[in-house]
């Protein structure tokens, strides 16, 4: 069977498909091929494949529901003097728009040509409606001066082009969109980039919001926008920044949480809320105007929520046209309430710092942890808080903003908090009332604690922590330290806050040491030089006795033995003479400076003992102190000072009861403790004991100088070590001393 030649309207009509395809590909590449030039290829195609017609594509916004008059392309020999045939409401276009159809004139019943193209001659027509998945993208007119049906070829030459304009309109708008989007999208960039500079300009907290909000009101069109932030309380929203036009009398009062408000339930439900129309139920009973003059019909609101969970305010906006705010408006808007957030949370913390830095260089070390331990409930939105000191293989309590007792001790080796110590890393746990490291599973469960987060102490020069920094989360609380990053940076700033306060505190206590080191020693060699005249006026004077009762003896020989009264007490008087300069010189001994050297400790104890003559009802117990190692002191004076404490708690203990005496060192001290089961001391005494003018008990032995606990605070300064009391005031008291290790002196010295 021979082949037949194909219509060239057919082989036209593909060579013009392949022509349209190619300049669609290119539509959008550096602006080389417009949607226009393919439309304009395709209604041209569209006359040749159909003899004598005239094409016309409208697009159509499927958003509004219209045509748009300026997108009209059309061709056609008769088609350049036609004008004014835009698509009518209830045209043939809008009919084959609704109905998802091709529409014939002379097929459709009542399908009335538009009476422009009717004058200009128009006889017959077929409109095409142009859709993309379902979405209409607009219309293809062909027009025909003859009266006459459209083939069935040319119906489908006419579909093939119908589907390419469709689809170059389609990727028009898509492209146009996306460079719509994509400049929305660099605009909001722009803007967040201005808001991090604004934050990292240190401005104040309001302009800063007040600069954020201007950006929102300018990328949205809102007319006037508000942050209210959450007060100390949790209860109220309070105005901190407020911007916008055409504000008469703004409403500006504490706002409740619980009030019946978008604001209140955006704070109470931790969620945005974009609302289309603010006349519509339920948002028409609980809007709350901000100005009593304007009306607003849409409103935005996002919370302002850290990195933590913390919920810091409410961010508003609103609008008096409805709708006025889509989805990509609620995202820009919770991107700047997080960059509001960081300047929140950035200006609380500095605050915070300056105020820590003005307290460590007015007040006493204590009242500067305290205050970093409310910081830290504060800024963490934490329940309680504590901060632990490394003494030995034990960690004690400094101090705590709720739960814990000041002084309570807790184990390094298997404690929580110990862990972190040993480790000098930060340690975050989830549920510490089944944490078998948690020491106090019992103050988990009474406080309701579920959360730690602790971070050791760390002096900065590679050295052990001096502690560790806590925090503590209750179940009920909605924040999730935990879980942030932020919050484990700003415990670590606190900590290293608290680590100055510490070395702070020791810098003082060794400057204020050796100050009283040098005040004793310039004031002991002052007495010793007064000692040294005095002895040598007393030699001078009551070492003549003797020598005169000798004297006296010789002269008066026979009247003394005939008088034997007499001749007693002048034995006595030469006796007690003797005596006399004897404890003047044994006494005044101790004011001459110190000669110091490696001592054992165990030996002098034992001396003291011996030397002390405890009375019978007093039992001494000493345990561990033949292996304590050598301290720096001297040798006869360290004797002294154990007699002292042994008379003084005799003394206490009305001669009947126990003297336990222990000691234990580390790689710079060693400490000595000397308890008794005694009445113990007032804490209110504490620090008076030692005080030279103390009138407490009073030296109840003779012999002695009288000067007491103070001469015992006075020596252990001498020889570079201290002394503290622990007493209850009811249960026996305790004495420690502290004296550096001979190894560490040389070490030191080397």
């Amino acid at each position: 069977m021979p082949l037949t030649e194909p219509d060239p309207r057919l082989l036209d009509a593909l060579a013009s498909l392949n022509q349209i395809g190619e300049a669609m590909n290119h539509i959008g590449q550096n602006g080389a091929v417009s949607v226009e030039v393919a439309l304009k290829m395709i209604v041209e195609s569209a006359t040749r494949v159909v003899p004598g017609a005239s094409a016309v594509i409208y697009s159509y916004d499927s958003r509004i529901g219209e045509f748009n008059p300026d997108s009209r392309v059309s061709a056609g020999e008769w088609d350049q003097s036609t004008t004014g045939d835009q698509p009518r409401p209830a045209g043939l276009g809008m009919q084959a728009i609704r109905q998802r159809r091709r529409v014939l004139s002379q097929e459709d019943i009542g399908a009335a040509i538009h009476p422009v193209r009717a004058q200009a001659g128009a006889k017959s027509m077929c409109v095409f409606p142009l859709v993309v998945a379902d979405e209409p993208v607009g219309v293809l007119y062909v027009y025909l001066l003859d009266e006459r049906p459209f083939s069935q070829l040319e119906l489908l030459m006419l579909d093939n082009f119908v589907n390419l304009a469709a689809m170059a309109i389609y990727h028009a708008h898509h492209l146009a969109r996306m460079h719509k989007n994509l400049a929305r999208k660099e605009d909001e960039l722009t803007r967040l980039r201005r808001a991090g500079l604004l934050i990292s300009s240190r401005l104040r907290l309001e302009d800063t919001l007040k600069a954020i909000l201007q950006m929102a009101l300018e990328v949205t069109g809102a007319q006037y926008g508000i942050f209210r932030l959450l007060d100390p309380s949790g209860e109220f929203l309070n105005m901190r920044a407020i911007a916008g036009e055409h504000l008469d009398r703004p409403m500006i009062d504490a706002l409740p949480v619980n009030a019946n408000s978008v604001m209140s339930w955006v704070a109470r439900n931790r969620q945005p809320i974009c609302i289309s129309d603010l006349n519509e139920a339920p948002w028409s009973q609980i809007y709350y105007p901000l100005d009593a003059v304007l009306r607003m019909r849409s409103e935005l609101a996002v919370p302002l929520i850290g990195a933590s969970g913390r919920l810091e305010g409410v961010l508003n906006l609103e609008s008096p046209a409805v709708a006025a705010f889509g989805e990509d408006d609620s995202h820009l808007l919770q991107a700047l309430a997080t960059q509001a957030v960081i300047a929140i949370q950035e200006v609380r913390l500095l605050d915070a710092l300056q105020e820590v830095a003005r307290l460590l260089l007015t007040q006493p070390y204590h009242k500067v942890l305290k205050h970093l331990a409310e910081l830290a409930c504060n800024l963490l939105d934490a329940s309680a808080s504590s901060i632990w000191s490394l003494k030995g293989d034990e960690l004690v309590l400094d101090v705590s903003s709720g739960g814990y007792q000041h002084g309570e001790r807790i184990p390094l080796n298997g404690s929580l908090t110990g862990e972190v110590v040993r480790s000098g890393q930060p340690l975050v746990a989830h549920d510490l009332r089944a944490d078998a490291r948690f020491h106090r599973p019992d103050l988990a469960q009474s406080q309701n604690w579920s959360r730690a987060l602790i971070v050791p102490l760390l002096p900065g020069d590679g050295k052990q922590p001096l502690g560790a920094f806590s925090v503590y989360s209750s179940t009920a609380a909605t924040g999730h330290f935990a879980e942030s990053e932020w919050d484990k940076k700003v415990l670590v700033c606190l900590a290293d806050y608290a680590v100055l306060a510490y070395q702070n505190a020791a810098r003082q206590e060794a400057l204020l040491a050796a100050q009283e080191q040098r005040s004793i020693a310039e004031t002991f060699a002052a007495v010793g030089d007064i000692t040294s005249n005095l002895l040598h006026h007393l030699n001078n004077k009551v070492g003549t006795i003797p020598v005169r009762i000798q004297g006296i003896e010789d002269k008066c020989e026979d009247a003394l033995a005939a008088n034997p009264y007499l001749a007693h007490n002048l034995d006595e008087i030469e006796r007690c003479a003797a005596e006399a300069m004897q404890s003047v010189r044994d006494s005044l001994m101790h004011l001459r400076p110190i000669r110091m050297e490696p001592v054992l400790v165990a030996p002098r104890i034992q001396d003291a003992i011996h030397a002390t003559k405890l009375p019978p009802g007093i039992y001494v117990h000493y345990e561990a102190l033949e292996n304590l190692p050598m301290v720096m002191a001297g040798g006869s004076t360290l004797s002294l000072l154990f007699t002292n404490l042994l008379e003084n708690a005799a003394d206490a203990m009305d001669g009947q009861g126990k003297i336990q005496i222990s000691g234990k060192s580390d790689d710079k001290w060693v400490e000595i403790s000397v308890s008794d089961n005694g009445p113990g001391i007032p804490p209110h005494l504490h620090e008076h004991i030692f005080e030279l003018n103390f009138s407490g008990r009073g030296a109840s032995r003779p012999g002695k100088l009288g000067f007491g606990l103070w001469w015992v605070k006075t020596l252990m300064t001498r020889l570079g070590g201290s002394v503290i009391v622990e007493s209850d005031g009811l249960h026996g008291t305790t004495f420690r001393l502290r004296l550096p290790r001979a190894e560490s002196k040389e070490r030191n010295g080397q």
